[in-house]
């Protein structure tokens, strides 16, 4: 008899043991329970919607929703209509907006380390640059970002400068050109003898159409993605020189640290494949935009060996000079440096 009701009180708690693990495991997957709202948040972008970038960076709030069970739902504000580019990393910080993607050169001088990423030292494709960049990112962790929480970042392909009515074939042939850059790609125009005019890519339309600047640099992308083949005659594809710009997903810390272990988990996983996905659509659109410049009949431009050469001599004492700046700041200017030279060898 005692045996017996031993078995049964056995059976009763290996039961409530099965439920209790079966519940667990269902619970690992958020889901908005008991009717109660799910988490709502903004996302600012300043990629217009039809953009490659921008569809990538909506279908990643779409891929948060599904995967968090409509826990955590996303609205998102391409086109600068929630926050200008200049102003989405502050906004993210502050909290008007929960999420942002943005250019880290449009606040120059706020972000220094992770502004060496995006000197002028040959970058073959995006899917290079995002990995340079991310690797940055966790060797050194800079404090710049102490006041937000990365979530992943990007960095278009090789960029170039393009110029309009001007045909460009040596270093002489830009001097004295107002050419639109931003960052870092004003170390180059600096160094081959131009004069850079600092403007966020959506002014640069504008610009080029109405004569304010002779030329713009970007990657091949923007010809298309930002219709700036239209108001452009020339590129110079001269990768030896080829900068990139990185750009960073981030998000409120606040925001984040409210979000439970299970969600931030979901989220993080999202991250590293959206990163990858991020990398390989700047190379596929990168075609579409020099495609779209040969079939409108605009010109591409390669530099013979020894002209070449002449570039990237007269680019090398900028990037030296980025290094010292950084060195005199207090970070390790030459380390950062040579890491991002052997990390983009590495990653070719």
């Amino acid at each position: 008899m005692c045996s017996k009701n031993w078995s049964k009180k056995t059976i009763s708690m290996f039961s409530l043991v099965v439920v209790t693990a079966i519940f667990s495991l269902f619970s690992l997957t958020p889901s908005p329970a008991n009717g109660a709202e799910p988490i709502k948040l903004t996302y600012a972008n300043f990629f217009p919607p039809v953009h490659g970038q921008s569809q990538l960076a909506e279908s990643w709030c779409k891929e948060v929703e599904k995967r968090t069970n409509g826990a955590v739902k996303i609205d998102y504000y391409p086109g600068g209509t929630l926050a200008k580019a200049p102003q989405i990393y502050e906004s993210v910080a502050s909290g008007v907006a929960d999420i942002g993607m943005t250019v880290l050169a449009y606040t120059r001088g706020r972000f220094p380390v992770m502004g060496a990423v995006d000197l002028p030292m040959g970058y073959p494709n995006g899917v290079v640059a995002t990995k340079v960049a991310n690797a940055v990112m966790e060797q050194f962790k800079p404090e710049e970002f102490k006041d937000t929480q990365v979530m992943f970042l990007h960095a278009h392909g090789p960029g170039y400068i393009h110029t309009k009515k001007k045909e460009v074939k040596t270093i002489a042939d830009i001097k004295g050109l107002k050419i639109r850059s931003t960052g870092m790609s004003t170390y180059l125009v600096n160094a081959l003898g131009g004069t850079p005019v600092g403007q966020s890519m959506q002014e640069t339309y504008t610009s080029l159409q109405k004569g304010v600047v002779d030329g713009s640099t970007h990657p091949l992308e923007s010809n298309k993605g930002w219709k700036l083949g239209e108001v452009l005659d020339y590129c110079i594809l001269e990768d030896s020189v080829a900068y990139t710009t990185a750009m960073i997903v981030t998000m409120n810390r606040a925001k984040w640290a409210a979000l439970s272990p299970e969600v931030q988990k979901i989220i993080s996983d999202i991250n590293a494949e959206w990163t990858v996905k991020h990398g390989q659509a700047w190379d596929q659109i990168d075609v579409a935009g020099k495609n779209s410049l040969v079939e409108t009949g605009k010109k591409i431009i390669t530099l013979d060996p020894k002209e070449s050469e002449k570039w990237r001599a007269a680019v090398a004492p900028a990037i030296k000079s980025y290094a010292e700046e950084l060195n005199s700041k207090g970070f390790k200017g030459t380390e950062i440096v040579d890491f991002i030279t052997k990390a983009i060898e590495s990653n070719r």
